[in-house]
């Protein structure tokens, strides 16, 4: 059964593999070859290039979660995408941020909770919660130390080695919405040695699909201790008011409170609200300038 077992995830992360490049109308994209991890299952890392790359320069690298919803809404299951080539293309063109590579990492379908689900927020979870948690949404365990560990250790320095990237903190940065969101602000928090700066579109504070106290709570408790530190880190946060994110707004008021205790001004953070946003690529495409900007631009 082990072994049928190894051979279906096997099979998956080849399909997965095999998926057809995105389609962008600016820059490129390549598609890493695959890793063979120690941490993670195999998936597509797509990495989009600006149109004027060349390897002679060096470049700041956003990582950014949920790969295969990121430009070409035409392979996308819900036939929505970020766009993220064309708002970079924009403020590119406007002067206002540096000429970046994006590393879109493709989520691990069913395992996307598990991976994305800050692990050392479980601890603060009540037992009989915790385990209810782990055994339905996350599938019998957590997968998100081990997709961090594959970040920084694996991918991060195949990229340093295949790119001309700025590799230190103050060139690296790491973007994702709703869980996406939750494992960015984890990343940076776990890492702060290697993210300068996160953000988190729509970020599901609630951790499951109803308002719950538990699951906020265990963010709360995490952050209050282990938030990245204000003096070298950004951090951008933000919610629609509708679909899924009208259930954010009390959660998000609260880790507005404790990004501001740990020192956090608004040089170096901002919380935004988009009245009437919903939880899906074509809102979070609208407002990608914003969170943009504020991690690649100018202090």
């Amino acid at each position: 059964m082990k072994a049928l077992a190894i051979l279906a995830v096997t099979a998956c992360s080849l399909a997965a593999l095999a998926q057809p490049l995105p389609e962008v109308s600016v820059g490129r994209i390549e598609r890493l070859p695959a890793i063979a991890s120690k941490f993670v299952d195999a998936r597509p890392v797509d990495v989009w290039l600006p149109a004027g790359y060349s390897p002679d320069r060096r470049y700041p690298v956003l990582y950014l979660h949920d790969g295969q919803m990121l430009y070409d809404a035409s392979k996308t299951w819900n036939h929505q995408a970020w766009d993220v080539h064309l708002a970079i293309s924009r403020l590119l063109l406007a002067g206002r941020i540096p000429e970046t590579l994006v590393v879109g990492i493709w989520n691990n379908g069913k395992f996307r909770h598990s991976e994305y689900y800050p692990e050392k927020f479980l601890p603060f979870v009540p037992q009989a919660t915790r385990a209810a948690f782990i055994d339905k949404a996350l599938q019998g365990r957590s997968r998100a130390d081990a997709y961090l560990r594959y970040l920084v250790e694996e991918l991060k320095p195949a990229i340093d080695a295949r790119y001309p990237t700025r590799p230190g903190r103050d060139g690296t940065f790491v973007m994702g919405s709703s869980m996406g969101g939750l494992i960015s602000v984890y990343a940076m928090s776990e890492y702060p040695q290697v993210f300068g700066g996160a953000a988190g579109l729509s970020t599901h504070w609630v951790g499951s699909f109803e308002p719950n106290a538990a699951l906020p709570l265990a963010a709360f408790n995490y952050l209050q201790a282990r938030l990245a530190d204000p003096a070298t880190h950004r951090l951008y946060l933000d919610h629609g008011t509708t679909e899924l994110d009208a259930l954010y707004a009390p959660y998000q008021a609260i880790i507005d409170q404790i990004v501001k205790d740990r020192g956090y001004t608004a040089a170096n953070s901002v919380s935004r609200v988009f009245e009437g946003a919903g939880h899906n690529e074509q809102a979070w495409a609208a407002r990608l300038e914003t969170p943009l900007l504020f991690l690649l631009g100018p202090p």
